[in-house]
């Protein structure tokens, strides 16, 4: 049988989502143990909080035992190439999960079908994140569709994700960032293909919330781009979210945070730290998302397209 994988949200189509949020928001004790005398391999070349803990307590929760790995200690394509890693630990474990710097380590790890893949960050997507935040805003809306999601400042791997997640619950998509820092064309497709309401680019920040039951924003300067701190610094000043920005979106508007965070910089402490803020409950949401997934993938439920 040949395994399946989670390395994109949009992968995915309406119902197979509809299934995976399902599952993430299921009761642990009805999820059974899919994962009973099991382990898991988490690779992770970036250091990590949320992913970490999240992860390793639902594959417990699950039944199974996880394997934490650093990046250096596995060496991918240093001491053996992400092909023989692969294929040694799909002998050992029933998934592999991989936090990594280049998403296309990923494809090469699903290219091999040996075991189901999940991606838990790359620098194109982070599909855990995604669902994590569609648990929240549904956990404090309900039914997503026809509301409208904002992200304001650099579209990068998060934005890209949580704009696919919200297309596949009907949503309204607003994305406000400076000229070249926004959606591709290509990003836009994708997410009026997996079903957005609507999706709105714009470089006014203000413009981009108006209306928004959910305001999501990210650090300026993501790992990997500190040499560029500078400019980027200087380049997403005026997309700060304050309590000004915060008061154009919808009276019950939220704000989320995939953390960490930097107050004074992309929001300021009154926000992030305010009644109207929701990123602790958005943090508790990734074991939900890490279960669910590792629940279907376990289950060899159907996830994605076959290969």
């Amino acid at each position: 049988m040949t395994p399946r994988h989670l390395l994109h949200t949009a992968e995915l189509d309406r119902e197979e989502f509809a299934a995976l949020v399902a599952a993430c928001e299921a009761p642990v004790e009805s999820l059974g143990r899919p994962l009973s005398h099991r382990g898991v391999a988490l690779i992770f070349e970036k250091p990590s909080n949320r992913t970490r803990h999240s992860t390793e307590i639902a594959v417990v929760q699950l039944g199974g035992h996880p394997v934490y790995t650093r990046g250096e200690e596995v060496g991918l394509d240093v001491r053996e190439s992400v092909e023989d890693v692969v294929a040694v630990l799909a002998g050992y474990h029933a998934i592999v999960a991989a936090r990594v710097f280049d998403h296309a380590v990923l494809d090469r790890m699903a290219a091999l079908d040996v075991v189901p893949i999940l991606n838990l960050l790359s620098d194109r997507a982070h599909p855990l994140q995604s669902i994590a935040d569609i648990l929240t805003m549904r956990r404090e809306f309900g039914n997503l569709s026809g509301r409208t999601v904002a992200w304001v400042g650099d579209f990068n791997n998060v934005a890209r994700s949580l704009f696919e997640a919200a297309a596949l619950c009907g949503m309204h998509l607003r994305c406000g960032s400076p000229q070249g820092y926004g959606p591709t064309t290509a990003d836009v497709a994708r997410c009026e293909a997996l079903g957005a309401a609507s999706v709105t680019v714009t470089s006014d920040p203000h413009e981009a919330v108006r209306g928004a039951c959910a305001v999501h924003a990210d650090t300026f300067v993501s790992m990997g781009q500190e040499d560029d701190s500078a400019q980027r610094m200087k380049v997403f000043a005026d997309y700060r979210i304050d309590a000004r920005v915060m008061a154009t979106a919808g009276a019950d508007a939220i704000f989320m945070h995939c953390l960490p965070a930097h107050r004074g910089e992309e929001v300021t402490a009154d926000v992030i730290d305010g009644p109207r803020s929701r990123v602790i409950v958005q943090a508790h949401m990734r074991l939900h998302a890490a279960r669910g997934a590792l629940a279907v993938l376990a289950s060899d439920q159907v996830l994605g397209g076959t290969r």
